[in-house]
């Protein structure tokens, strides 16, 4: 008895009738890989949370507009650089705009809206840009899009939502890390060139 339930058991699970690895039938494969593009890439995550930090700090009308301009621009950059034949890697000027980005967090920069939007666009646009090279496709672009729409709502109004004076202080420590991260790409991209 206990070695037929044993070889039942085998055979369910050695010869299973269908497995998918993937979720290219569910027509999510695309853009499912731009999601994880975006969340295993620290050169597009870690200045997205900078800039979603500093949108914060400013107040919910910078968080608004960084939420919607950032993510249109990337999408518009990346349409844009899917034209391009090969990819283009540029490690010294993506590590420089987390610097930039995470030492307005550490200073505690207020930003004008115009200012907040211009610096989401010309972000967005060229990591998008970054992302098109890289021939991520249209949906896995708007992937990517979607994500960081997520992630810019989510870290700006946990941020526009905190009221203790040393949670502020949190926030700024935080920006001082993301300054040492640059840095430390800095560093590995002039190492690597």
């Amino acid at each position: 008895m206990r070695t037929a339930v044993g070889t039942a058991l085998a055979a369910l699970v050695l010869f299973p009738g269908e497995a998918r690895a993937h979720l290219v039938t569910t027509g999510l494969g695309p853009v499912y890989d731009g999601i994880s593009h975006f969340a295993l890439t620290p050169e597009d995550v870690l200045p997205v949370l900078a800039l979603a930090l500093l949108a914060g700090l400013s107040g919910p009308r910078c968080g608004r507009a960084v939420l919607f301009v950032l993510p249109v621009a990337w999408l518009s950059g990346g349409l844009l650089g899917l034209s391009r034949s090969s990819e283009l890697p540029l490690p010294a000027l993506t590590a420089s705009t987390l610097l930039a980005l995470g030492a307005l967090v550490a200073l505690d920069r207020k930003l004008p809206l115009g200012l907040a939007a211009g610096l989401a666009a010309a972000l967005g646009f060229f990591h998008g840009y970054l992302n098109g090279t890289a021939k991520l496709g249209a949906l896995g672009l708007s992937g990517v899009a979607a994500t960081l729409f997520v992630v810019v709502a989510l870290v700006a109004a946990f941020v526009v939502s905190l009221r203790a004076p040393w949670s502020r202080i949190a926030v700024r420590v935080a920006g001082s890390w993301l300054v040492a991260i640059s840095m430390l790409m800095l560093g590995w991209a002039f190492r690597a060139g």
